[in-house]
């Protein structure tokens, strides 16, 4: 039986909004308030989504040396069958779809639901098995009208990513035009408005309390949610033309607008929202940085107008995630490393079973928790697997020392370095800050284990490559 094989009909552009689309989600609108209560600095503040953007654009730089010189459909998982081994791989193919892509999957929708129900109040459901729970950990009754929208939202994204990856990336294309319009019109007229004072930005604390290391340190966790996903490109490498050239610049131009726009945005929200205002926010606990600051110059249609966006913007990154995503397991079951059914393209080409069983599994973690859980969960797992990519530069330049990269690292090999160690500082402080999601996020990679040997033994792949 021959291999199915994808088509590439993915230009530059094309993969840029693959790249952008993945990254702006929920962090640009929510992540300002958490950081403040943090820090208590606005000048701060912006000091630490500059530095989540430097070392986001430091693990693209790595990222792409390693994706044009071995970019093809699956990503990372691919890079690491050369970099390390077959089981390494399957370790990381096995982790996106059991906690890294699928919750981002489900983080996603969840907050589109949250926000459509502040639109039009959704009524509630089964309210008194809300306090019922899986062992004081998950509540999948806990606000169960949201988490059946955000379910529904699944199916459906999943369904128009069924009819091919042109059609799932021109609707992403479709939706990043709408939210950068949107964006900058906040941004425009935010700092345009009597209300805004870009002059209060400053490096001062308003409670006399000196920002140490690891204030910073979590005010940066907060800020790479708003970041996370920039690699996601790498998982339809396959459908991309000149992928090798195209991948790495695509990535690179993706990050650099993203902390541009993140900056811009950032500080319109912290001219209009004095430190108090936005330590009252995160102490609420369901109000929304972005949602307060329009309200300031643009009143109750303001309001209307941004939850909109809100739910347009997280509509757009999970239906960019639910398309790149899929082609991972795609990758995995063509070698028998997954479940041999998620290999079938459908008459579009689209990986048609490897979207269905991603989108399930997604549905299943909606019911399973939080946004804040699984958005902790993710930032733990991922880091390991963007260390490891980063490590593969130095790997890859010592095994392929004469194999022609269309692209090398700047500031090889501190650039590298610095990634490696960053990322192996924020796996501990995880480990230590948020036991629990990091528990949970291990224990799920971990069940990859003994299912590695069972997919080899079932298809009797004796051998490793790497």
């Amino acid at each position: 039986m021959s291999t199915p094989k994808l088509n590439r009909s993915l230009g530059l552009q094309l993969v840029i909004v693959l790249v952008i689309g993945n990254i702006i989600g929920s962090g640009v609108y929510k992540k300002v308030a958490p950081m403040t209560a943090e820090l208590h600095s606005s000048g701060w503040v912006l000091v630490c989504w500059a530095l989540a953007g430097i070392i986001s654009l430091f693990g693209a730089l790595c990222n792409a040396e390693v994706a044009g010189l071995l970019a093809d459909t699956g990503g990372e998982y691919v890079y690491y069958q050369k970099i390390y081994n077959r089981f390494f791989a399957f370790l990381f193919g096995w982790s996106l779809f059991a906690v890294i892509q699928t919750a981002a999957i489900s983080a996603l929708a969840y907050v589109f639901a949250e926000s459509l129900n502040s639109i039009v109040h959704f009524p509630e459901l089964l309210p008194s098995l809300a306090d019922a729970s899986v062992g004081g950990v998950f509540y999948p009754f806990a606000d169960l009208s949201v988490k059946l929208v955000a379910i529904l939202l699944i199916i459906l994204l999943t369904w128009i990513n069924t009819l091919g990856i042109k059609t799932g990336a021109e609707v992403s294309m479709a939706v990043l035009i709408l939210v950068f319009g949107s964006v900058f019109t906040i941004i425009v007229f935010g700092l345009a408005s009597h209300a805004a004072d870009t002059s209060s930005i400053s490096m001062a604390v308003d409670n006399n309390t000196p920002v140490t290391v690891s204030a910073v340190f979590t005010a940066m966790l907060a800020a790479f949610w708003g970041y996370q996903g920039w690699a996601s490109a790498g998982y339809v490498g396959g459908e991309i033309k000149e992928a090798k050239r195209n991948l790495p610049r695509g990535i690179v131009i993706g990050i650099i607008t993203i902390i541009v726009l993140y900056l811009l945005v950032n500080t319109t929200y912290l001219s209009l929202l004095s430190i108090p205002q936005l330590d009252e926010i995160y102490k609420a606990g369901n109000k929304i940085a972005a949602i307060e600051a329009v309200r300031s110059f643009w009143g109750d249609n303001g309001v209307l107008f941004i939850s909109l966006l809100i739910v347009v913007t997280t509509l757009g990154c999970c239906n960019t995630t639910i398309l790149s995503s899929c082609r991972t397991y795609f990758a995995m079951a063509n070698e028998g490393l997954f479940f041999k059914n998620a290999r079938k393209l459908n008459r579009k080409q689209a990986p048609v079973n490897s979207l269905w069983v991603q989108g399930i599994w997604a549905c299943l973690l909606v019911l399973s928790g939080t946004f804040d859980q699984l958005t902790d969960m993710i930032i733990f797992a991922v880091f390991i697997f963007y260390g490891a990519t980063t490590l593969g530069v130095f790997i890859l330049r010592k095994k392929m020392p004469d194999a022609p990269r269309q692209y090398k690292v700047w500031g090889y090999p501190v650039v590298p370095a610095i990634v490696v160690v960053f990322c192996a500082v924020l796996i501990v402080n995880t480990v230590f800050s948020r036991p629990r999601e990091a528990a949970i996020g291990a224990a799920l990679m971990l069940t990859g284990v003994p299912l590695y040997y069972w997919f080899r033994r079932k298809n009797n792949i004796v051998t490793d490559k790497g």
